[in-house]
């Protein structure tokens, strides 16, 4: 298992790591098979979704916001249950096929890392499959 380390630096923040991923399966010599990606904390996921327009993540993010307020009236004392509904609705982890070397995903797609309890230092596992 490969783990990636990075640093957030906002409250709420999309990093496009398709790089990062594409450039540890060519470190490990992988060709064909598989790939999962892991996010392994509670106010945090991981998401598939176009790379081209910076304005696509910007209105996710807002929709989120929109539809989980980060003030409300939660429970959980912390203060961040916003940001532990919204990693359980976009979820901890993806699959991601890899064939003759390449992450095989659609022309405008990339992979995103979303914080939503920032800044923080975080990692993403990687684990490819052969």
């Amino acid at each position: 298992m490969i783990k990636l380390s990075l640093n957030t630096s906002k409250r709420v923040e999309f990093v496009d790591i398709t790089s990062m991923i594409q450039k540890s399966l060519e470190k490990e010599g992988v060709k064909n098979g598989g790939c999962i990606v892991h996010v392994p904390h509670t106010t945090a996921a991981v998401t598939i979704n176009e790379n081209a327009d910076p304005d696509v993540v910007r209105d996710i993010s807002h929709t989120l916001e929109k539809i989980v307020p980060e003030n409300w009236n939660y429970h959980h004392s912390e203060g961040n249950s916003d940001a532990h509904i919204k990693s359980s609705m976009l979820g901890c982890s993806l699959y991601l096929i890899i064939e003759n070397g390449s992450l095989q995903l659609g022309t405008w797609q990339g992979v995103y890392f979303c914080e939503f309890d920032g800044p923080r230092s975080r990692q993403v596992w990687i684990q490819f499959l052969q």
